[in-house]
C-alpha cells in the first residue's frame, strides 16, 4: 500500500498549527482572562461562569461539555474533523491545568500580569489572542470543540461566518451571569455582562478578520505572447486551473490570448515570480475579488427555495416533453 506523503504532511501541518493555536489560546485565556474575572463566550465561558460561581476547575467543565456536544455532532462533521477536534478538547484541557498552576499564587488567587485597574486593557489583549487562537484552529481544519461544534456544523450548510454563528450563542452564555447572585450585586453583575460582550466581539471580529485574510482570493489577468509557457508553469506549479480568453489588441490589431486566472492571495507571489521568470514584459491585472465558490475554493452554501425547485422541475418536465 502507497503512501501519500503530500496527504501524510498536512495532516501533519494541521496537527502543528492546531497545537499552536491552542496554545495561543490557553496563553491568551489563564494570563489575561481568568484573573481579572471577565466572562468569556463559549464553553470556556461556561467554565468560568461555573469556576467564579464554585470554583470547579474550568477545565473539567469543558472537558464534560465538550465530551456530550462530540458525540451529538458526529453525524454532521464526520470523523475526520471530530478527530481533530477530540484531541483539541484533550490537549486544551491539559494546557489548561498547566496554565492554571503556573499563573496561580501561593494563597489561591492568579497572578495581574497586567496590575490592578487594567482589566479592559487585559479583556483586550486577551481577547486579540484567544480569537486569533480560534481562527488558526479553524484554518487548520480543527476545533476547539464547544460551541466551535455548533458553529462549524451551521456553517457546513448555510453560509453564514464562524463568527456569526458564535455572536449568538455567546450571547446567551454572557447573559447567564446576570442572574447568578454569587456574582455580587446587580451593579458587578452588570459590569460583568458588559465586559463579557466586549469580550464576545472583540474575539469574534479577530477571528473572522483573520479568516477572512487567509481566504481572501484574487483574479489575474495575464498578457502574455508566451502565455503558453505561463499557463503550464502556474498549473504545474499552484495546480490550479486556467481560462484562455480570446484578445484583440486596439492599438496593434492584433490577436492574442489572455489568461485568466483565480488564486488565493498567498499565492501570488509564487504566480508573479513565474510570470516574471518566463516574460517580463508580461501585462498581468490583479484584482481582489468578494468570493470564489467552486472546486478548490470554498463551496455554495445556499439552498434553492421552493419555489425555485418547482420553477427547474416545471422546466425540466417541458424540456423532456419536447424530445
Amino acid at each position: 500500500m502507497t503512501i501519500n506523503r503530500t496527504a501524510v504532511f498536512n495532516e501533519v501541518k494541521d496537527y502543528v498549527f492546531i497545537t499552536f493555536g491552542l496554545m495561543l489560546y490557553t496563553f491568551g485565556f489563564t494570563v489575561f482572562l481568568l484573573p481579572y474575572k471577565i466572562v468569556t463566550g463559549g464553553i470556556a465561558g461556561i467554565g468560568a461562569i461555573v469556576f467564579y460561581a464554585t470554583h470547579f476547575p474550568v477545565q473539567y467543565t469543558f472537558f464534560l461539555i465538550n465530551a456530550v456536544l462530540i458525540v451529538a455532532a458526529l453525524k454532521i462533521l464526520g470523523w475526520r474533523f471530530l478527530m481533530k477536534t477530540i484531541y483539541a478538547t484533550f490537549m486544551l484541557t491539559f494546557l489548561l491545568e498547566v496554565a492554571q498552576e503556573v499563573v496561580m499564587m501561593p494563597d489561591g488567587t492568579f497572578y495581574k500580569l497586567m496590575g490592578d485597574g487594567n482589566d479592559f486593557m487585559s479583556l483586550v489583549i486577551g481577547c486579540m489572542l484567544t480569537g486569533t487562537a480560534l481562527a488558526i484552529v479553524f484554518l487548520n481544519n480543527g476545533s476547539t470543540g464547544g460551541t466551535d461544534i455548533v458553529a462549524a456544523s451551521v456553517n457546513k450548510y448555510r453560509d453564514i461566518s464562524l463568527g456569526r454563528v458564535l455572536i449568538m450563542v455567546d450571547l446567551c452564555i454572557i447573559g447567564s451571569s446576570l442572574f447568578i447572585p454569587s456574582f455580587g450585586d446587580v451593579f458587578h453583575r452588570c459590569q460583568m455582562v458588559v465586559f463579557g460582550l466586549c469580550t464576545m466581539v472583540i474575539e469574534c471580529l479577530m477571528l473572522d478578520y483573520v479568516m477572512s485574510v487567509q481566504r481572501q482570493s484574487v483574479q489575474f489577468l495575464i498578457f502574455s505572447k508566451h502565455y503558453e509557457d505561463i499557463a503550464r508553469a502556474i498549473t504545474r506549479k499552484t495546480d490550479h486551473s486556467l481560462t484562455l480568453l480570446d484578445g484583440h489588441g486596439w492599438y496593434s490589431g492584433k490577436e492574442m490570448k489572455v489568461i485568466c486566472l483565480l488564486a488565493k492571495k498567498r499565492e501570488s507571489v509564487t504566480i508573479f515570480r513565474l510570470i516574471k521568470m518566463i516574460d517580463p514584459q508580461a501585462f498581468v491585472s490583479q484584482s481582489s475579488v468578494i468570493g470564489v465558490y467552486g472546486e478548490g475554493f470554498d463551496p455554495i452554501k445556499v439552498k434553492p427555495g421552493k419555489a425555485e425547485k418547482e420553477g427547474h422541475n416545471i422546466k425540466t418536465n417541458e424540456d423532456s416533453i419536447r424530445n
